[in-house]
């Protein structure tokens, strides 16, 4: 009898035991028959990479695993395949490199070398392998979908969705879910084949000091003066209203030399990203249409059918026409009478924590990726509870812009494989670019580098906590306002033989060399130039440009006559400013979001 008691105690103290360690690690991962039929060692190295490294996600825990285990089968037999990736240095993408792609090699077993480089330099990479047409030193690019017209034209890129449906079917995650991303359209070329993965996307949003704007006496005052509220700028009226008003009116805030408005202007290449990154769409330079006007986009250039037939006005373009011009002599005039007098001279890079040090009250170019670098505590534009003194709005619009026109630029850095590489480096490639947007891991690389690229993380709980210490980023993102702002599209058809035209030309208006309507006629027709020698040469494939011949152009006055872009120039390009309530703008955004 007392042994048999002994027994029970014994047996009791066991399962008590049991019971104690179960509430302690938790159950026991059962996910799906993948992870299930892998060793007991994998499965533990999964169970420890999804604790350590993932543990927010908008998938289960048993999700997860289970999605994890397909990439371990699908990368068996391609175990110790070394591939090479570059992108651009942002946070998003250290966090790739520094987590992701040490998690992607010890699951498969495919060691990942993922370099970041300036975006110039991930540019010229991806222009070396494709002169070379062969294996090149890297195996895959996270490079903007600014490049989608050349990448659907040159041949160089893999068409990822033929790819899916052909030889990389049994390497193509089932549950990667396409139609949870949120910028599939931008990475469609004119054929409408998928030709890249969104990796990474932010905004170049209108940035504001709520705090100031809500202030009394500021509101009172700016009413006096302009006879309208102190709020978010519908239009660039309204924003050089304000810009004068606190660079000119208001001048001190609390001891501190203020400015109304906030940008740069060094001759350098980051200039031409200033420009080509929509400013035209936001004054309304092109036509209707989104993700981009057609037929003519926001770098002026007209597209007939799939073939680029020009930029200057006389070709049917807009590059040099009046609402360009208005919109680099804006540019020009803000810079020179409301910014901070050093921003002529600073390069993006250096313009960019400028409004982080609390004496710029507004800016009409902003991009969301410095939202992190913006929301740290300690900084002037940031509460002690760690809710920031500032929030984004969307960018106003300029006079000649009209409904139906996107109105900002979304950059999505997006995976690009090459075409001409060895099977199993395309394999391996795909599979850690998937492995990087999977649902498993995007939730936690989202929060970390605020880079949203799926609909289900900005829905997630997570994200609805962290919204109010983000100043609007999710609740734009969310909106539907967010399919106004795009990439340049596919009316370009060689990005880095385009792009290479702008800031030269730019940095000749800012410094007073030329005027601003001779600085757009020099690069509209070096833009013209470009494009016979894209067409002479057959560097865009089918889709190549197609240039009238001289004596065939019908003269700027026959195209300004017609409708649509180019447009004729208005006879009053400043009509009266129009501002919204912040709290109003976000129950615009609440209705029509459901």
């Amino acid at each position: 009898m007392y042994e048999k008691q002994q027994k029970q105690e014994t047996i009791m103290n066991k399962l008590a035991l049991l019971i104690g360690l179960t509430l302690l690690i938790g159950p026991p991962v059962t996910a799906g028959p993948l992870f299930e039929s892998l060793s007991g060692e994998k499965q533990s190295q999964i169970r420890t990479l999804i604790e350590d490294h993932f543990p927010d996600s908008t998938l289960s825990a048993d999700e997860q695993a289970e999605e994890l285990a397909w990439f371990a089968h699908a990368a068996s037999e391609l175990k110790g395949t070394e591939i090479s990736v570059l992108s651009e240095q942002l946070p998003t993408h250290d966090y790739e490199a520094e987590v992701l792609a040490p998690a992607f090699s010890e699951l498969t077993e495919i060691p990942v070398t993922h370099d970041r480089r300036p975006e110039g330099e991930v540019i010229r990479q991806i222009n070396l392998q494709r002169i070379m047409a062969a294996k090149g030193r890297y195996d895959a690019f996270v490079n903007d979908s600014d490049m989608i017209g050349t990448h659907s034209r040159s041949g160089w890129a893999l068409a990822l969705s033929d790819y899916m449906e052909g030889a990389g079917e049994a390497f193509t995650l089932p549950t990667l879910s396409l139609e949870d991303f949120i910028g599939l359209e931008f990475v469609t070329g004119p054929d409408g084949k998928m030709y890249q993965l969104p990796d990474q996307q932010f905004a170049n949003l209108y940035w504001f000091r709520y705090d100031w704007f809500q202030r009394p006496e500021l509101r009172v005052r700016f009413m006096e003066r302009y006879g309208y509220e102190l709020g978010v700028p519908v239009n660039w009226s309204a924003y050089e209203d304000i810009a004068e008003f606190f660079t000119v009116h208001v001048r001190e805030i609390d001891g501190e030399r203020v400015y109304g408005h906030m940008d740069y202007g060094k001759r350098d290449p980051s200039l031409g990203w200033r420009f080509t990154d929509a400013w035209f769409s936001m004054a309304g330079a092109g036509d209707r249409g989104i993700p981009n006007g057609l037929p003519v986009d926001e770098w002026g250039i007209r597209m007939e059918g799939c073939h680029p037939v020009g930029s200057s006005v006389s070709r049917g373009g807009a590059t040099n026409s009046p609402a360009a011009v208005y919109a680099l002599a804006k540019y020009i005039d803000w810079l020179q009478r409301f910014a901070p007098p050093e921003a002529a001279n600073m390069t993006f890079s250096e313009a960019g924590p400028v409004p982080a040090r609390g004496q710029v009250a507004q800016q009409i170019f902003w991009y969301t990726a410095f939202t992190s670098d913006m929301a740290k505590e300690g900084l002037p534009v940031v509460n002690e509870d760690g809710t920031p003194k500032w929030r984004m709005a969307p960018s106003p619009r300029g006079a000649y812009w009209q409904e139906g026109m996107k109105l900002g630029y979304q950059d999505v850095g997006a995976w690009t494989i090459p075409r001409a590489m060895g099977s199993n480096q395309q394999k391996a490639a795909w599979l850690y670019a998937q492995f990087t947007v999977s649902r498993t891991v995007s939730l936690q690389k989202t929060l970390y580098g605020l880079t949203p690229i799926r609909l289900s993380d900005l829905e997630s709980p997570q994200m609805q906590e962290k919204a109010p210490t983000l100043g609007g980023l999710v609740e734009f993102y969310r909106s539907p306002a967010r399919t106004a702002w795009s990439p340049t599209g596919v009316n370009v058809p060689d990005y880095p033989r385009l792009a290479k035209l702008w800031w030269p030309n730019i940095a000749d208006a800012v410094t007073g060399k030329v005027t601003p309507q001779q600085a757009l006629d020099n690069l509209a027709a070096a833009q013209d130039r470009t494009l016979s020698v894209i067409e002479r040469n057959f560097l865009a494939g089918d889709c190549g440009p197609k240039m009238a011949k001289e004596e065939q152009l019908k003269d700027a006055d026959w195209w300004l006559a017609q409708p649509g872009a180019p447009k004729p120039r208005l006879r009053n390009e400043k009509p009266p400013g129009k501002t919204i309530r912040y709290e109003d703008l976000l129950k615009q955004w609440d209705v029509a979001a459901k």
